[in-house]
């Protein structure tokens, strides 16, 4: 049994439920974003479209939407759309286990000691004084919600995202994992060199029985400086065999721990970019003849994923390698498992996210975006090796481009710039947006990123804007592993159907509500990917809000515009 399946405060597994004190903490002197619910939940909506029943949540939403035709004369025509739709999400969480790839990484450690610091509120003396520990930089735990308005004083009303519906407390998982270290936890963490020493010590006796269970380990991969730390490896070079030992850990994993459900998310080291092949990974069919063949475009990730796929149990992608090929895509759509990706947006993606669409918004014409990044620990080692660094650049890149494509007056359209120069042209006009990571071993943990936008303003202006940005990077990225944990594990026990009649089915595999969280979002083949942030936040908080029956709250304050 994993030892953070040794709860102190048994049978309370969700955050609508109310333990009782046996550290002798009050909860009053719990960090709020740490805190419980009331039981039985913060919020009730009295509706016609929303029932509580003894197993869930039943409620009727309408999809409003518009159909925009471009005429032959170049006007447009716009009809409004109404879908209607019913959702069902059972209220009981029960035992959920988180499962780590990279468990003895610095994300993984951090993440692992951030979680029984919260359980057993382990506070700790800094410089400053003493600290609580918390899930600050957790959307679900630490932002909140615009729920409406108080009748009485007509000021809006605010609630945690985690209120919205029944949602695993993160101090509940039960986490393990996988690593090609065979360090246990303590000395993991104090490898990674992520948190303050008088925490660490105080958490040592807690993590220094976890051991990683071993993991699988393909050279070609990862950058040839990982070498040194591979000493815990599942043997041989068949992947098939590596699939079903995968396969059986979370098997056992779940049966030891007695849990509900797992969750299994990729923290591990960035891989190169696999290619895509006709016959090898095009299809399901080929993927798993590629995995018996021992195929050498099979990635470590892919194969997680392909066993958490075939296990049902999430699966998502923290790294920007392209773990999800066509195959394993399709194989997720068959069985009807959910898979999201890629790459955590932690800090200067999630910044370029939202500053690029502001100038775009304000009519601002960015004609260049330059980042610089160096940090020191073992991801920005692993980065160091060139085809590791292109899939975090190919990841990174990006994420400007739906926002530059919402502006055709700004930016010439591909059509545009095909009739201008009488030649086909695929993409249409684009910032000019370089990335560039460097390793620097004596800044550790703690990365630098310079980013410098240039953009053209009235009548042939020129503006510089220079940002500097100096963070921890695992105490980014902890929160989002929550977040990501705690949200595909909601989705899980979220069902719905079309009208009011027929049969309820689980949303669609790939889950796009994760995008806030993700640097290169992956979306339903077919659909745009969406990277401006505002919009990303704005799906899911209207996602959590149809399946309590709210419609999605605006801006328009309609009622303070008129008499």
């Amino acid at each position: 049994m994993s030892p953070t399946a040794l709860d102190p405060t048994p049978g309370h597994t969700d955050s609508f439920s109310l333990p009782s004190s046996t550290t002798g903490v009050d909860q009053i002197k719990v960090h709020p974003s740490a805190r419980r619910s009331p039981e039985g939940g913060l919020i009730k909506v009295e509706s016609d479209s929303t029932v509580y029943e003894e197993e869930g949540i039943r409620a009727k939403f309408t999809d409003r939407g518009a159909e925009v035709v471009k005429g032959a004369d170049g006007k447009l025509t716009v009809k409004k759309t109404e879908k209607n739709f019913e959702f069902f999400t059972k209220s009981k969480v029960g035992r959920v286990g988180l499962l780590l790839v990279g468990l003895g990484g610095n994300n993984g450690t951090t993440v692992l000691a951030t979680h029984l610091a919260n359980k057993h509120n382990v506070s700790w003396r800094t410089k400053n004084g003493v600290q609580q520990p918390n899930y600050i930089g957790s959307v679900v735990r630490a932002s909140t919600v615009r729920l409406g308005v108080d009748p009485e004083t007509g000021k809006d009303v605010f609630v945690p995202i985690s209120d919205m519906l029944p949602m695993v407390h993160p101090n509940d998982f039960v986490i393990g994992g996988w690593d090609i270290s065979a360090l246990p936890m303590d000395k993991a963490m104090l490898r990674a060199k992520v948190l303050e020493w008088d925490l660490q010590r105080q958490l040592i006796p807690l993590m220094e029985d976890v051991k990683p269970m071993p993991s699988i380990y393909y050279p070609d991969f990862i950058a040839a400086n990982q070498a040194d730390r591979a000493d815990n490896l599942i043997p041989g070079d068949d992947k098939a065999a590596h699939l079903e030992h995968i396969r059986a850990d979370i098997r056992q994993f779940k049966a030891d721990n007695q849990l509900d459900s797992v969750v299994v998310l990729w923290t591990a080291n960035t891989e190169r970019y696999a290619d895509i092949i006709p016959g090898i990974n095009d299809t399901a069919e080929n993927l798993l003849k590629a995995v018996e063949s021992s195929h050498d475009e099979v990635s470590p990730s892919t194969v997680f994923a392909i066993a958490s796929i075939l296990e049902g149990v999430p699966f998502i992608n923290g790294s920007p390698q392209n773990t999800f090929v066509p195959g394993c895509i399709e194989l997720a759509e068959k069985h009807k498992t959910f898979i999201g990706g890629d790459d955590f947006k932690s800090g200067q993606t999630k910044v370029k996210s939202v500053l690029a669409e502001f100038l775009v918004n304000a009519g601002i014409k960015p004609l260049s975006i330059s980042s610089y990044n160096h940090l020191g620990n073992n991801d920005g080692k692993n980065l160091s090796s060139q085809r590791q660094f292109r899939s975090k650049e190919i990841s990174k890149s990006s994420v400007v481009d739906d926002m530059v494509a919402a502006n055709p007056i700004l930016y010439k359209t591909a059509a545009d710039l095909t009739k201008e120069t009488g030649e086909v042209v695929k993409k249409g006009e684009h910032p000019d947006h370089i990335v560039v990571i460097k390793h620097v071993p004596a800044v550790g943990d703690s990365k630098r990123a310079i980013d410098e936008y240039y953009s053209e303003l009235l009548m042939g202006g020129r503006n510089v804007m220079n940002i500097f940005n100096e963070c921890e990077d695992s105490l980014l990225a902890t929160p989002l592993i929550f977040d990501l944990a705690i949200l595909a594990e909601l989705l899980t026990r979220v069902t719905y159907r079309e009208g009011s009649s027929g049969e309820y089915q689980p949303l669609y595999s790939v889950l796009s509500l994760l995008s806030y969280m993700l640097k290169a979002p992956l979306v339903k083949p077919g659909t745009d990917v969406v990277n401006s942030l505002n919009r990303q936040r704005n799906a899911l908080e209207q996602f959590l809000k149809a399946c309590i029956g709210l419609e999605g709250s605006t801006d328009l304050l309609l009622n303070t515009r008129v008499w």
